[in-house]
């Protein structure tokens, strides 16, 4: 069995959820014929046709509003954005409406907003951020950053059926150099939204992240094992909702907390972590909960400027054995 892509494993959940549920149809630019700008959907129209695979002007506004309209009729759309950066033109159709709608009137809106997000490529400043809390912040909507294929699988066949929107942050890092051997498609293998796992055990400290940054994580944990440092890592998968339960029993067996991401510092998901966990399990800590995370500028264009911008396995490791030193 070959290994799929994370890429490929975001392709396949599309054409099952597409084949298991006539509802489910596709909304871009240049999804169709191209076949999206990372190919994505590169298949799919020749599947299932132009009617489910909509090929869309360059309005990220449009999209999303014809998104929400249609999930009013009974369609569950799903919308690619070519760069999640654009998200923000259509800022207003998600936090007003679309988050809204629910609870306002009763009216579910069942649409999915997925593209890639994230730095690491040398995509300048609108072509690398990570947007992810704009939406963290607004109730009713639903958050999910994947780091691996068989989650990217899962979790997007479970947005796709949730009857609220989800915004789904594919990191573009991830897309053709993480891979994974996954089982046949089947009925039973989406993830549901909102539950962390643990990919490293450990005994000394919590390191708590997400997307690409698991895997610098992970990269950082086993350097600290080579110097009697053990480290677990919980990959949270979903941002909104929260998996505060997971994170807690992590730091009661660990007592020490750092928080991983590659979105900037400020407002960033790791400082409401630390809040939480500040309020739960104050008498629990041993040390202070640290953050290692983008700097508050731009994500830079120069690729020696981006590198010193993201965290990476030694920053990481740099922090966490500051920590389980305290």
């Amino acid at each position: 069995m070959a290994a799929t892509t994370y890429l490929e494993a975001i392709r396949q959940a599309l054409g099952e959820e597409m084949a298991r549920d006539p509802s489910v149809i596709l909304l871009g630019e240049d999804i169709g014929v191209y076949g999206g700008a990372f190919q994505a959907t590169a298949g799919l129209l020749e599947r299932f046709g132009w009617e489910r695979v909509i090929d869309t002007p360059i309005s990220e506004t449009a999209i999303v509003g014809a998104a929400i309209g249609m999930s009013y009729l009974g369609l569950r759309p799903v919308v690619e954005m070519q760069f999640m950066d654009f998200i923000a033109c259509a800022f207003n159709s998600l936090t007003n409406y679309a988050a809204k709608s629910h609870y306002l009137w009763g009216a579910p809106v069942p649409i999915v907003v997925r593209g890639p997000s994230g730095g690491g490529v040398h995509g300048g400043p609108f072509h690398s951020g990570s947007p992810e809390m704009h939406f963290v912040h607004t109730p009713g909507l639903k958050v999910v950053c994947p780091a691996t294929p068989s989650d990217a699988k899962g979790l997007l066949k479970s947005a796709i059926r949730e009857n609220n929107p989800v915004l789904f942050f594919e990191h573009k890092f991830l897309y053709r150099r993480i891979k994974e051997d996954l089982p046949p498609a089947s009925g039973d293998d989406a993830i549901p939204l909102g539950k962390a796992v643990i990919r490293r055990p450990g005994r000394d400290l919590t390191i708590v992240t997400y997307a690409a940054m698991l895997h610098a994580s992970l990269e950082a944990a086993a350097a600290l094992s080579k110097e009697g440092i053990e480290a677990e890592v919980v990959d949270l998968r979903t941002l909104a909702p929260l998996d505060r339960e997971a994170i807690f029993a992590s730091v009661r067996r660990t007592n020490k907390l750092l928080v991983v991401h590659e979105d900037v510092r400020t407002g960033g998901i790791a400082g409401e972590i630390a809040a939480l966990a500040t309020g739960e399990l104050f008498a629990e800590l041993d040390g202070p909960i640290r953050r290692v995370t983008g700097l508050d500028t731009p994500v830079p264009f120069s690729p020696p400027l981006e590198e010193f911008f993201l965290p990476s396995a030694a920053t990481i490791a740099a922090a966490a054995r500051e920590l389980a030193a305290y």
